[in-house]
């Protein structure tokens, strides 16, 4: 027994600091691939990514963004109770299931673990979302969660959603083509950001029409 716990202590440590470093290097540095493009890769999809700073980036995205996906973004430290009680509730009720993810957790999920996983991934997300949050400035966050998110089959990130869907780099996209792209980042592999219909229709024009409250009340104030 003492040999086992000894054993889980080294492999904790071990962890902790390859983590720590990862996190660290991908302060800096684009990150290159991702798990999930790995999946699409592995049953023979291709993948298309390119990588824009958030400088370059229309802010219509990042405030579309935070309109359809983490309205609370720069208040909160990685995770929003609130909207985690919230979806709770609503998931108690019945219907479709929805998550109280930020924006955070969904970028520690994507840049450095994988889809679904259950309990385990999430324990290990809100770990990496407790560390990039120590680790990185809010723009940093947002510059890899834009750059990384699945906006498509195969497509991955605002640049290159900008290219499939509207034949321009992300540096041009307007309120509506961000709020489009923003409907998508939910379901990504069964919704289009070019002639959307339905629900995905009505939910890019909501978050379109909040893209200018997103910059008045300044919910984007740590972007800037």
């Amino acid at each position: 027994m003492f040999s086992l716990l000894r054993w889980l202590f080294k492999a904790a440590l071990v962890f902790v600091g390859v983590s720590v470093l990862w996190v660290g290097i991908y302060h800096f540095v684009p990150v290159p691939f991702t798990f999930t493009m790995a999946g699409d890769l592995l049953q023979g999809r291709s993948v298309t990514k390119d990588w824009m700073s958030l400088d370059e980036m229309s802010p219509n995205m990042a405030r579309a963004a935070i309109a359809g996906e983490d309205a609370r973004f720069c208040e909160h430290h990685g995770f929003d109770f609130d909207a985690i009680a919230d979806a709770a509730q609503r998931n108690a009720r019945g219907g479709r299931i929805r998550g109280g993810s930020t924006i955070s957790q969904q970028t520690a999920k994507n840049a450095f673990l994988f889809q679904g996983g259950g309990y385990l991934r999430k324990a290990v997300e809100a770990w990496f979302t407790v560390l990039i949050e120590a680790m990185w400035p809010k723009r940093r966050i947002m510059e890899v969660y834009l750059n990384v998110a699945e906006t498509g089959i195969g497509t991955y990130g605002a640049n290159a959603a900008a290219f499939r869907y509207f034949n321009h780099d992300a540096s041009r996209l307007s309120p509506t083509e961000a709020g489009r792209i923003a409907a998508v980042l939910p379901l990504p592999k069964k919704r289009a950001a070019i002639s959307p219909t339905g629900s995905v229709r009505r939910h890019g024009n909501v978050i379109t029409r909040h893209v200018g409250v997103v910059r008045r009340a300044g919910l984007d104030s740590c972007l800037r």
